[in-house]
């Protein structure tokens, strides 16, 4: 087949050249190149075919399919996933370096071969015996049914899997490969596209296969490519995690065949990622009656569909400069600074001469305002030194005026606090269903909640 030859066009005038110029010799411009293919060299190009009879139909008329779905043992992948993989998708994983990419398809990879499933591990990073190794590392016995390829060449790739016929075919990572058919380097738009859009023939087809390719992330911390590249694929997962922490989340940017609000947990242990399935237990410090220490107060978050007991945790310590430090790793500093001055003003508390940090358990950042009440009480109990008690949480935004807020899904985080045994929940005013429901503390105001632990 006769090779496709790209050329490069400035984005700011159009001037074309054969091969990469770093400044445009017309404009003057610099790195304002992009690869592109000449129409004359694309209608010859490869995929292209006469035009057939048309296939459409009315939607009235079209079928609504039952999409199959397999289950892993991983029961945090499943749930992002929306309930497992879909037989005929196409997925992307993309993370940092050494979060975990590759570990998690390799554990993937042996739930599938177990149940009978073929696996084709096509890698251009790793040869066979890197993965053998990890393998060996991770898995309490290798399956029989994965294969185990090392090279960047796509066609290489499609003829092992017409040999083998996998049910599940691996890319680790899309960016390495090439295809002979374009005369560009791998990692280029044009090679990335089409080798995506390989796969996502092999997935699409008479045969339906699941893909997951793995994607390369940027500095900016966003796959990296052409943003064609998302759009191609059904889902985009993204594991993020601190690399000194062992805890890894994992969620979605992109799902066609569920939520992209779910998220799951795991721990980087030394054989492979393990899944937190009670990350309630999880992100908080289990203390008997009598062991409570000052700057602990807990909450209840949503992550997707699911509600979780945080732990927010705050040191409040005597500022020597005139400008207190106010840190928050898992916060916004001018959210936490706002809250710091409706304690101020509301509580009738002096913060002015203190430095204030604040942090949760396992880092887990709080985005929802669900959090206020229970940051605004571990701030106060670091600074009184008094502990709260165990069996406390706390349910409610603050607002500027010091009055407690209704909060979303208030029922299902009130559920989650008696299922962990807490029996002292601080909430707003409750609707009376709930009130005859429920047993709660219900106040009005942070000047109420604040006496009760005067």
């Amino acid at each position: 087949m006769k090779k496709v030859k790209s050329q490069y066009k400035c984005k700011e005038c159009g001037y074309t050249s054969i091969g990469y110029l770093g400044r445009c010799p017309s404009c003057g411009e610099w790195n304002s190149f992009e690869e592109e293919i000449p129409e004359d060299q694309a209608i010859q190009g490869p995929g292209k075919a006469k035009a057939k009879p048309s296939r459409a139909k009315k939607l009235q008329e079209s079928k609504v399919s039952t999409t199959s779905r397999y289950k892993t043992q991983i029961q945090e992948f499943n749930r992002v996933l929306g309930g497992g993989v879909v037989r005929d998708s196409i997925s992307i994983l993309t993370a940092k370096p050494g979060a975990g990419k590759s570990t998690l398809l390799l554990q993937v990879s042996s739930d599938f071969a177990q149940t009978g499933l073929k696996v084709l591990y096509a890698s251009g990073e790793e040869s066979s015996s890197q993965i053998y190794q990890r393998a060996q590392r991770i898995l309490k016995k290798i399956p029989e049914n994965i294969w185990v390829t090392s090279t960047n060449s796509l066609e290489q790739v499609l003829s092992d899997v017409a040999e083998i016929d996998p049910d599940l075919i691996i890319l680790d990572s899309i960016q390495t490969f090439q295809s002979q058919d374009y005369t560009s380097r791998p990692g280029t738009p044009t090679q990335t596209m089409a080798c995506a859009n390989q796969m996502l023939e092999l997935a699409k087809g008479a045969r339906p296969r699941m893909v997951f390719m793995v994607g390369q992330m940027t500095k900016e911390d966003e796959l990296a490519g052409v943003r064609s590249l998302e759009h191609l694929v059904d889902t985009v997962l993204v594991i993020e995690g601190d690399p000194g922490d062992p805890l890894r989340t994992l969620y979605t940017t992109k799902n066609r065949f569920g939520s992209t609000g779910e998220m799951g947990f795991f721990s980087m242990e030394e054989d492979g990622l393990q899944s937190i399935d009670n990350p309630s237990a999880y992100f908080m410090t289990k203390r008997d009656p009598g062991e409570e220490v000052p700057g602990s107060a807990l909450t209840v978050l949503r992550e997707g569909t699911r509600p979780i007991v945080v732990e927010v945790e705050a040191l409040v310590s005597r500022s020597f400069t005139p400008y207190p430090l106010r840190i928050g790793e898992c916060v916004r500093k001018e959210h936490l600074q706002t809250l710091i001055s409706v304690l101020e003003e509301r509580g009738k508390q002096r913060l002015t001469d203190k430095n204030v940090v604040v942090k949760t358990t396992g880092n887990i950042p709080l985005r929802e305002t669900a959090a206020n009440l229970a940051l605004i009480m571990s701030v106060y109990s670091s600074l009184k030194n008094t502990p709260i008690p165990a069996n406390t949480i706390f349910l409610a935004d603050v607002g500027l005026t010091g009055e407690l807020k209704a909060i979303p899904n208030l029922e299902a985080r009130i559920q989650e606090a008696h299922r962990m045994g807490f029996d002292q929940i601080y909430t707003p005013p409750l609707q009376e269903k709930l009130r005859e429901k429920y047993k709660t503390k219900s106040l009005r105001t942070l000047g109420e909640v604040l006496g009760e632990f005067r």
